[in-house]
């Protein structure tokens, strides 16, 4: 299992990743593993208006559908097109090729609320026992 040091983790699988004036979004390795093979990702219009902790789309895989959620609130303001020809990018590239969305914040102060690289392995870990 991979856990990246420059992102940011909620228990909900998401990651973050701060990239100038936005905040790219993806889920985690320990998700996307727990998933199987992606097959399709349902994606928010771009434009839109989500709090932290909304949902904001559906990863779906050969075991399962499983919704994702906001890890910042704020405006979706561009979307992995990539993903709609090539979902199983999730599954090679989770924390590069594979982003799901990129949020303009509206409160920057929850990403530094996010949990660490190490904090979410030992809460995935936890998960494990």
């Amino acid at each position: 299992m991979t856990y990246n040091e420059s992102v940011r983790y909620q228990e909900s699988h998401e990651w973050a990743r701060r990239d100038g004036e936005v905040v790219v979004v993806g889920i985690s390795d320990y998700a996307q593993d727990s998933l199987g093979d992606v097959v399709y990702v349902e994606f928010p219009e771009v434009g839109t208006t989500k709090s932290k902790g909304d949902p904001f789309g559906v990863v779906e895989s050969v075991k399962a559908a499983s919704d994702v959620y906001m890890p910042v609130g704020g405006e979706i303001v561009a979307i992995n097109e990539a993903l709609e020809d090539n979902p199983g990018t999730v599954n090679e590239s989770p924390f590069d090729a594979g982003w799901l969305i990129r949020v303009k914040p509206s409160d920057p102060a929850e990403y530094d609320a996010l949990m660490t690289a190490d904090d979410y392995k030992r809460y995935s870990e936890e998960l494990e026992e």
